[in-house]
C-alpha cells in the first residue's frame, strides 16, 4: 500500500534543518518522497500551534493514501495532535517530542521576559533557520495554553526516539507519555535535543519499524 510521508520540523527551525535534510536524503535512497512543509509560513512572528495544525491538516486532507508523520520536537507534539484529530494519520515517528512544552520552555524564558512579553506583545526568539532573533507575538502563548497532553489518547503505532542528554525537553517527558500508552515504543539514544550525533540511530528504527509494515 502506498503512503504519504510528512516531516514536521521543530519550533524556530525550518525544512533546511540537519535532521530534515538527512531524512529526506535517506527516503530518496529507497525511492520514497518525504514532504517537508515550512511551518513558519513566512511569518514566524505570528506562529500559533493552531495555525501549524491547520496548515498540515490541509495537506493531510489532500492525501489519497494513509499518512505517516515524522515530527521533531515541537513538530513531534504537533504530529500527535494531528493524529488525534485525523484518522488518515496511521503511524507516528517522534524525535524528542515536545511534550509538556510550556512547562519546559517558559522557565527558560524567565519571569522578567514573560512580563515584558505580556506587556509589549512580542518576545524576541532566536530562529535557527533564519539565524536571527524574530519577535514572537504573545498570542502564541495564549493559543498554546489550550492544548493539554492528557487528551492525546489515540491508539496507533507510535515510535519515539529521544536522547538521554536532552536538556530542552528532558527524556522523562517521553517516558511519562509512553508509560500510560502501551501502543508507544520509546527508544532511548545517546544524544542531546538535536540528536545530531545520532542520525544513523534515528534512521534505522524508522526504516525498520515505521516504513516496513
Amino acid at each position: 500500500m502506498s503512503r504519504r510521508y510528512l516531516y514536521l520540523h521543530g519550533f524556530a527551525s525550518s525544512p533546511q534543518s540537519g535532521k530534515a535534510q538527512y531524512l529526506r536524503d535517506r527516503f530518496a535512497e529507497i525511492s520514497l518522497d518525504l514532504t517537508i512543509p515550512d511551518l513558519n509560513q513566512g511569518d514566524f512572528g505570528h506562529l500559533t500551534f493552531t495555525r501549524q495544525l491547520q496548515q498540515v491538516e490541509r495537506i493531510i486532507n489532500s492525501a489519497t493514501t494513509p499518512v505517516t508523520l515524522i515530527g521533531s520536537s515541537f513538530g513531534g507534539l504537533a504530529s500527535v495532535w494531528l493524529a488525534q484529530r485525523n484518522p488518515a494519520v496511521q503511524r507516528l515517528a517522534l524525535l524528542a517530542p515536545a511534550f509538556q512544552f510550556l512547562s519546559h520552555w517558559l522557565p527558560l524564558v524567565g519571569e522578567a521576559k514573560m512580563q515584558e512579553w505580556q506587556t509589549e506583545g512580542y518576545l524576541p526568539v532566536y530562529h535557527y533557520g533564519e539565524k536571527r532573533s524574530i519577535p514572537l507575538h504573545y498570542q502564541f502563548l495564549l493559543d498554546m495554553q489550550q492544548y493539554c497532553d492528557e487528551e492525546l489518547q489515540r491508539n496507533l503505532p507510535t515510535l519515539i526516539l529521544h536522547g538521554r542528554e536532552d536538556l530542552v525537553i528532558p527524556i522523562q517527558s517521553s517516558r511519562d507519555f509512553a508509560a500510560t500508552r502501551p501502543w508507544v515504543k520509546l527508544i532511548e539514544l545517546d544524544g542531546d535535543h538535536s540528536l545530531s550525533t545520532a542520525l544513523p540511530e534515528i534512521w534505522q528504527p524508522i526504516k525498520e519499524k515505521v516504513l516496513r509494515y
